[in-house]
This record gives structure tokens, sequence and C-alpha cells, in this order.
């Protein structure tokens, strides 16, 4: 038996099966150089040819998955286009070699990017380079689709084109040795509900197909060809999850409410209407926060207003709930492929933001607009990041009037009253908490960022990483704060940081009097779950008792973390 430890999970679950062990097919473009106008003029008609076949193939695949949408871009993008075409007409490459070097160009700057996003969708560059590539050549890519067994998938790292024919029934997990939380694969297992670790360096080394392979998504240890010890107390540890999922899903449909009858809302975090979709058989009852930033993040150009009116109205009419929108948040570790940041020692500590859509104000303007005009369509709510005081509110109030001026000469409809509320997640916001509070419509508390402020950590560091800890008793008392000023206001406060889902905080924040819950939507039955098991008034008084804690340690003894 051999054991492997991945550090970083995101999944919870048990998994126990045969490895597949994944290795792609490495396509390597012909070398040939074209000699004359004649097979210039061939080789342009081919590349016509595949990005009509590649299209086709695309909007077929989009219809069953949003990503591939992306993909549909990507082979349609009159740069990559003209760049192909360049290189065929200009540096007499023939159609392989022209396609292989531009994706290859187009895929190295976006990896370049610092921003860990970015980075991974120059793989789904790499991924449309492949289907162009093996479309030339004919060649069938895609082994995974061949699978009829329960199995593991072990692989460097998977695309939506890997995985895109690929039959779900049979796949009891994935490991790569690549890959984030905003990874293709992690996106795919959370939506799946499957157990995934990404990032375990070293497993195609250690592994071989049919090996059994056993693992354990939460604690992040995976065991090859598992003892019997080892196997029994995992999967009865795996019965026992899976009983516990299947009945907390059962009661998604229940009103949350505590005990002692204290209403609560548990929202989820997305990024797109596709998200939406795959959130709503949790019964979600509202989304907290819906992350903008994918819609420029995914584009090759800022989003015109109709194209982002398009988008949140689509979203607005699929979730048929209180929709709460952050306006555009870009900049620090989000980077625009189309848009050139200065470069700047403390990127989170510099122009980003609403600083950068104040400066860019006609940018803001257009997606202000979009965002009025979707309001039209049911409850969405504006939610402004990054505020450090109320000027900068008031600077936002004034755009936002102007655009419902301009609306109104047009004709256009737009809800009259709609709330605008602020992120809460820098320490000026904390200090000004009980003044801001008389102004904006309601908070909402980004303790990621939140917690790296007040603690002055990096949360991306690694060497001192386990210094970011949202129990601190400063970043806790910080949070009382901010929920203490809404509750005398009177406006609602909620939180969509990943704290608002951990199980280990949630009676403290009822007990802090946060009203609403907002996290990825996998996690919300089991955090509503919680909340019907708390009594209000107990945790009030067990709030107060960590208010007085002075350390981390203290913390976790009161809170029976180990």
């Amino acid at each position: 038996m051999k054991r492997i430890k991945v550090e970083r999970t995101f999944t919870r679950g048990i998994a126990l099966a045969e490895a597949f062990v994944y290795k792609k097919i490495e396509l390597k473009a012909s070398q040939k150089l074209l000699s004359n106008e004649t097979e210039i003029a061939e080789n342009v008609e081919k590349f016509e040819e595949i990005t009509q076949r590649v299209s086709a193939d695309l909007e077929k695949l989009a219809e069953e998955s949003a990503i591939f949408q992306g993909h549909l871009s990507i082979a349609n993008d009159i740069a990559l286009k003209d760049s192909v075409l360049n290189r065929i007409q200009n540096e007499k490459e023939n159609v392989e070699l022209a396609v292989e070097n531009t994706i290859n160009e187009f895929a190295a700057m976006m990896a370049a990017i610092d921003d860990a996003y970015m980075q991974e969708r120059a793989v789904d560059i790499q991924d449309v380079g492949v289907r162009f590539l093996s479309t030339l050549q004919n060649v069938d890519m895609n082994e995974l689709k061949h699978i009829n067994k329960p199995v593991i998938i072990i692989a460097e790292d998977l695309t939506p084109s890997d995985t895109s024919l690929m039959n779900f029934d049979y796949v009891q997990g994935f490991i790569t040795e690549k890959g984030g939380v905003t990874s293709h694969v992690s996106i795919i297992a959370k939506n799946l509900g499957l157990p995934a670790l990404v990032g375990a360096e070293g497993i195609l080394e250690s592994v071989k197909s049919d090996d059994r392979v056993l693992f354990d998504a939460s604690t992040g240890d995976i065991y090859i060809n598992p003892d019997e010890d080892i196997e029994k107390e995992l999967l009865q540890k795996g019965e026992a999850e899976e009983k516990f999922k299947n009945e907390i899903m059962a009661k998604v449909d229940l009103p949350v409410k505590t005990k002692d009858g204290k209403e609560v809302k548990v929202y989820a975090n997305v990024g797109s209407t596709e998200d939406i979709k795959q959130a709503m058989p949790y019964k979600i009852n509202g989304v907290g926060l819906y992350r903008t930033e994918f819609l420029f993040m995914d584009n090759t150009h800022f989003p015109t207003e109709d194209e982002q009116f398009d988008a949140y109205k689509e979203a607005i009419e699929t979730l048929g709930n209180e929709l709460i929108i952050r306006t555009l948040d870009i900049g620090g570790d989000k980077s625009l492929p189309y848009y050139e940041f200065e470069s700047e020692e403390n990127p989170f500590l510099g122009w980003r933001a609403i600083r950068m859509c104040l400066d860019e104000v006609e940018i803001y303007k257009t997606q202000i607009r979009a965002l009025l005009r979707a309001s039209a369509f049911g409850p969405i709510k504006i939610m402004i990041p990054m505020i450090i005081s109320l000027e900068e509110y008031r600077k936002v109030k004034e755009i936002i009037n102007e655009c419902k001026a301009e609306l109104k000469s047009e004709g256009k409809e737009f809800n009259e009253n709609i709330p605008v509320g602020i992120m809460v997640e820098t320490p000026a916001a904390v200090m000004l908490a009980d003044v801001l509070a008389q102004e904006v419509d309601f908070f909402s508390i980004g303790t990621n960022d939140l917690t790296q402020y007040i603690l002055s950590v990096d949360r991306g560091n690694q060497r001192i990483k386990h210094l970011f800890n949202s129990f601190n008793p400063a970043v806790l008392r910080a949070i009382h704060q901010v929920i203490k000023a809404a509750n005398d206001a009177g406006i609602e406060v909620g939180m969509c940081g990943e704290f608002a889902s951990d199980q280990n905080i949630t009676e403290i924040l009822l007990g802090f009097g946060l009203d609403e819950y907002s996290m990825a939507a996998s996690e919300t039955p089991i955090i509503k779950e919680k909340i019907r098991n708390l009594d209000y008034q107990a945790a009030k008084e067990k709030a107060q008792k960590v208010l007085a804690c002075r350390t981390v340690e203290e913390v976790n003894e009161l809170l029976g973390i180990e």
C-alpha cells in the first residue's frame, strides 16, 4: 500500500475503484513550409473548412455545457483567425503548423498573466487547439469515452473536451496532478457531486491503470492498493457521509429557521446563469453573490451594454428570487486579456475593483445601465466591492442616478428603487460600518479579502498561509462590529466569503446577528440543516463568549475545533 497526501481540498466524499490512468496523445503538426501560391490558397481553404467543422461540433457541445460556448468564442476569435491566416499567407506555414504556433502563442500570453483563473483559461485555448489538430489529422483523441466500468480517473489535467463524451455513470472520482479550484475538473466534480483532488503531485508516477485506488476528498488522503483495514474504515465513513447527504438533501425544501423560530437566508455564490441552473436542485433562497467579472474575463472585449443586459436578464429570470450582483471586481488577482493593467508592487492594495471603475466611468456606466435595465425583470440588488469611504459610495450613487436619468429619457424600464449595497472587505469599511450603514441599503461581508487585509497576510503566499485564519479574534471582532452596525441601522447583512460555509462558525455568525449566508450551492444543504438544529438565544450567548477570546487557540477550544 502506498499513501499520498494532497494539502488543499475542496470537495467531500470517499471513492474506491480501479484507476484509469489517462495520458493524452501528443499531436505534432507537420513542419512543412508552403512553396507556392496554390499551396497557400489550399491551406487557407482548409483552415476555413476546419474552422466550420470545429465550430459545428462546439455548437452541439455548447447546448449541453456552457463552457463550450467559451471554446466556440475562442475558435471564432478574430485575432486568432488573423494570426493563423497571417502565418499561412506570409510565413508560408502549413495550416497545421500555423494553428499549432498560434495556439501556443495565445496560450502562453494567457499563462503569463499573474492570475490563477486566467492561467487556467490557457488550458481552454490549448484544448481548442487540440480539437483543430485532431480534426485536421483525423485522430480520435478521446479514449475516455470508452470507459465501461467503475473507475477513478487519474490524469495530469482534464479539459472540457476530455470530459465531453465521458459516461459519468462509471466515474467514481477524479485525481489530477495539475489544476486549482477554478479548473475544469474542479467545476465538473462540484457540479456532479463527485469527490476529486487536484494538485496531487507525482500521482502519475505512483499509480498505473487497474491499481485499486481509495481516496478521501475531505482530508486529501490517497491510498494505492489499500489494505483491508484502511479500506473498511474509509468505506464506513463514506457510507455515513452519503447517508447524511441524502438525509439533508431530502430537506432542502424546508424553511431555514432555528429551533426557536429565527429565520435565516441561505444563498448561493455564482458566476453565470449556468451556475444558477446547476444550483436549482439545492432549492437556494437566492443568490448572495453574482460575480460579473467572469462575464468580462471570458470575453475578448469589454461586454457591450446589450450583452451584459442579456446576461443579467437571463440570470434573474432563471433564478426568480433575490439576485445580488457585484459590479466589476477586476485587478489584484483578476486580470483581463484585452486590457493592460500597469504593473504594481502591491496589486491587492492597488488600482482595482471600484477604484478602477470610478476612473473608467464609461465602462462602469455601461454595466450600471445594463443592471438597471435587467432590474425590470426581477428582484436585483447592486453590490459595490472594495469600498473604503462614504465618498466612494456617494460617487457610485451619483453614477447610478445619472444612468437612471438617461434610461428614463430613453423610455427604458428599470426598478427605480433598486437596492444598492456594499461588500465589507476592507478594514476601513469595518471602522466606518456605523457611518456607512446610515446610507447603504445592505452589507455583505467578504471574508476572504477582509481576513487578508486585517491580518496583513497574502493568502497566495505558501510560506505564510498558516497565518491566514478567519478564526483570529481580530477578524471575528471585525465581523461582529459590521453585523452590529447593520443590525442597529436596520439593514440586512450577509456574508459571501468562504467563511460562510464553515460549519465551525455557523452558530457564532448566527449569534452575532447575520441575516444571510452565501456560499457554493453544493454547501447550502449542510448549512441549512446546521441552522435548523441551532437555538438562536443560545447562539447569542456563545457568540459573546467567542468575543471574549484572546487567541485563536482559545477560539478553537471554545468551538471544539481540533
